[in-house]
């Protein structure tokens, strides 16, 4: 089911405010600490997913008013369709934990501003088809803000030049496993930080 663009555009602007996610990564005290901070969020929203997919009261009609018109998916009564969000918490919990600082949070910019830029310019003026519904217009513009928004992160960081073109070099990796999504079985939302985090993870301890 499409949605309309916008609701896309409500959809996106949820996806963006978890850029605090990023700001949590650099600056909560050691690796563990955003981690159990993402794993203890990733529980309580697949748990509250299930309670809407259940009906249950209270949390169906609140949970339903606030998200229920951006889901692309409306889930059958009993039935548990996972959207989005918990596949960002387990992306952010698992960078956290397996990558340094500047990599983990390079690696969520990437998906939450890229995907952003991909899905809005690409459904307003995506013209040209590219695979999987997707369009050439959508994959340039996450491209071009990916390396934006990589650029601006490294330069507050203080980062490595090395980190700035091994980070600029792992975007297109990450392009590809939103563009193929659909033939690796994936969420682009998982896949892409993890991507991201580990390429610019080994060169940030072997370049």
């Amino acid at each position: 089911m499409q949605i309309s663009y916008r609701e896309e555009c409500k959809r996106k602007l949820v996806h963006l405010s978890s850029l605090w996610m990023v700001v949590a990564i650099l600056l909560l005290p050691g690796r563990w600490t955003a981690a159990i901070l993402y794993a203890v969020m990733l529980v309580l929203n697949l748990l509250c997913e299930h309670a809407y997919a259940c009906n249950a009261p209270v949390i169906t009609p609140l949970y339903g008013a606030i998200f229920g018109k951006m889901l692309r998916d409306e889930p059958r009564h009993g039935q548990w369709i996972v959207s989005g969000s918990p596949y960002v918490l387990a992306a952010a919990f698992l960078v956290s934990l397996l990558f340094g600082r500047v990599p983990a949070a390079a690696a969520m910019t990437v998906m939450l501003i890229g995907d952003t830029a991909a899905a809005l310019i690409g459904r307003r003026f995506g013209r040209h088809r590219a695979p999987n519904n997707k369009s050439v217009e959508g994959v340039v513009a996450f491209l071009i803000a990916s390396w934006i928004a990589l650029a601006v992160l490294f330069a507050v960081c203080g980062a490595a030049p090395a980190l700035y073109v091994v980070g600029f070099l792992a975007v297109l990796p990450a392009a590809a496993a939103e563009l193929f999504e659909k033939q690796l079985r994936l969420d682009d939302n998982f896949s892409i930080p993890l991507i991201v985090g580990l390429c610019l993870e080994l060169a940030a301890r072997f370049l």
